[in-house]
Order: C-alpha cells, then structure tokens, then sequence
C-alpha cells in the first residue's frame, strides 16, 4: 500500500510516498481502507519533533480519518466488514490502509460524506470540550473566538451559537470575517498580524475590548496564542474563563496579575488527553456533535482537498496560517 511518510525530522518537504506492507489487525482491532484523511495543526508539529507524541519513524502524519472497515481482528463485536467510519488515531492516516482500536471509531452515516466525516471530529470535539466542559458556556454570554476562521474557530462559532451564547469572531483578513460570520458569528473583528510591540499589544487589547463590550468576555477561546494571549486576556470579564487551545503564533506568557483582577480563570484545553482518559464522555459528546449535525447547527467547512502525494502541501498551506476551515487529504 502507499503511505506518506516522515523518515527525518523536518518540515513538509521532507515527506516522501513509500510502498509498504498492509497492517494486519489484531485482538480488537479494525483493519480500515482511509477514504479521506483531515489535515490539523498538530500534523505541522509532529514531522518536526515538537509535538508532544513523538512517533518512532518512519510514520505518516494524519491524525483524523474516513474511511470503511476491510477485516476485523479477533474479539471485535459491533462491527462488520464495510462498515463506514470516523476515527482519530493521533498519526498515521496518511495512508490507504490503518489498523486502529475497534473502540475508538466512530459510524459514518451513509448520508454524510467521507471527506466531511474526515474533518468533524477532532476540531468539533476539541471545540465543545472547551466550551461546554472547560468553559461551562451558558445562553447570553459573550465568547471572544480567536483565530476564528480555522477549523477549530469556525467549530467554536458554531457550538457557541448552538448554546445561544453572543459570539465575536476575531480573525485576520476581510475573508475570514466573512466566513466567521457564515458560520453565525455575531460580531467579527479583523486583527493585524503579529508579533507585535508593547504598543501593539495596548492596541489589540483596545480593539478586544470595544468588541467584546463594557462587560468583557464570559470566555475567551484562544487557539492562536503568542502576542494575541494577553491583550484578548485583558478583554475578559468578570469570573470570565480563558480557553488555551493551541499556540500556532508561539507560547505565551500571561501576566497572573490580571487573573487575580477579573478573578478569572486559566483553563487549559487538552481534547487528545480527555478523549483517552473518559471515553464515555467524549462519545456522548460525539454523538450530540451528529445530533447538532443532523439539525443543521454545526458542519464542517473543508476549503480545499488534497491527493496523497500533495499531502505535504496540505500541511504546508496549514502552516503558513492562511486556510479557511479544514483542510483534507484524499484517498479514493
């Protein structure tokens, strides 16, 4: 089978399609041919060593997956061979053929896409971890989103609407506003490009705070960090909860001082790691993703797809921080 693979660490560039063997499933496993494989800011991270998994090489990239299942190992119940699916294996997508747990996929209904099945979970689970668990968004508050056009951002916009809270949609160029407010944004905002000086800084923080109005923000959800932290930080309201998602702009560092003033609080948001460690939960929130799905309150937006020989391009055009919702890789 072909696989897209990272032999050295490095950037996009250094990926390369090999032939290798087809995986065998094995107890409780499910062997799937991968239809469509989504693109997401951990992919950029992983080929270069700065994720936090860190897989022996050679792998392939790709941590969010379409496809049917082809074999089934011993001991699995539920499944059967054709059987459409999602699933997030964390790596390794880039490929026709993946062997993954049978008890962490996930049906693909007939009537939805491989390509949009590829890009739901992963930013949608992420999104309503933050909001609704981390968050503990209720109707009538105000979410500042960060980064708001990306597959993470518009998820937020989405969900946030769904619990009938105000969204500002924050983003960086005249088109990501307007998709921010496709997707249901209240209020859009476009920002300059970072890094920015201390001035710069006073400045972003003026225009987080006249967006978000005199209250400030209930929750701030933030999958961009670097100079962006503070200054939206410094426009959250009263016991607000500020969401820290990711750090494509680089990790920043918040003055503690402004969260003894708003008595806020700093939540970190950390989906892979409450998927693995309550599976129940995140299942449950799987499903009410489909419900919202089904009732036309969520859908995942995919700019632009990719064959398996360009999938470095896929992650290439994610880095440079320029794409509109998902990107997705496929395989049929």
């Amino acid at each position: 089978m072909k696989a897209l693979l990272s032999h050295a660490v490095g950037g996009p560039d250094t990926l390369r399609i090999d032939n290798v063997p087809s995986p065998v499933a094995g107890p409780g496993e499910l062997l799937v041919r991968v239809q469509a494989a989504a693109i997401n800011y951990p992919d950029v991270l992983i080929i270069e060593d700065k994720y936090q998994m860190k897989p022996p090489r050679p792998f392939a990239p790709g941590g969010e997956i379409a496809g049917d299942v082809i074999a089934l190992g011993e001991g699995v119940e539920g499944w059967a061979v054709g059987d459409r699916l999602v699933a997030v294996p964390g790596f390794g997508g880039l490929v026709e053929e993946i062997v993954i747990p049978a008890k962490s996929a996930f049906r693909l209904p007939a009537s939805r896409s491989y390509i949009d099945g590829a890009a739901l979970i992963l930013t949608y689970g992420t999104s309503i971890h933050a909001l609704y668990d981390r968050g503990q968004l209720q109707a009538g508050q105000t979410v500042l989103v960060l980064g708001a056009a990306g597959g993470v951002g518009l998820a937020a916009i989405e969900l946030a609407k769904a619990k009938g809270a105000r969204v500002v949609a924050a983003v960086s160029s005249d088109e990501k506003a307007a998709a921010a407010s496709k997707a249901g944004a209240d209020v859009t905002m476009v920002y300059p490009r970072g890094p920015f000086d201390r001035d710069g800084q006073k400045a972003l923080a003026e225009q987080f705070k006249a967006a978000v109005g005199p209250k400030g923000a209930d929750v701030i959800y933030d999958p961009v960090g670097g100079d962006y932290a503070e200054p939206a930080l410094r426009s959250i309201g009263w016991g607000g909860r500020y969401l820290v998602v990711g750090f494509p702009a680089g990790i920043p560092k918040l003055p503690l001082n402004l969260t003894l003033l708003k008595s806020c609080d700093v939540c970190g948001v950390f989906w892979g790691a409450f998927a693995a460690r309550d599976p129940a939960a995140n299942a449950a929130h799987v499903a009410t993703l489909f419900r919202l799905w089904d009732e036309g309150k969520i859908a995942p937006v995919v700019s632009k797809t990719y064959p398996l020989d360009h999938g470095g391009a896929a992650i290439a055009d994610l880095a440079a921080r320029n794409v509109i919702g998902k990107l997705v890789v496929t395989l049929d």
